[in-house]
């Protein structure tokens, strides 16, 4: 555990395709909640 925790303590950009992946994974779950809450809003709002 502890070799997988050290290799991710570092943010680079430019690591290897495992981090670019991640990045990506972590941008599409950040629309996804924007997403969400915008739709909650607008079903709020009316």
């Amino acid at each position: 555990m502890n070799k997988v925790k050290s290799h991710c303590h570092g943010r680079q950009h430019r690591g290897g395709s495992g981090g670019l992946s991640r990045m990506l994974r972590e941008h599409k779950a950040r629309l996804y909640i924007i997403r969400r809450c915008v739709v909650a809003l607008l079903c709020y709002h009316d």
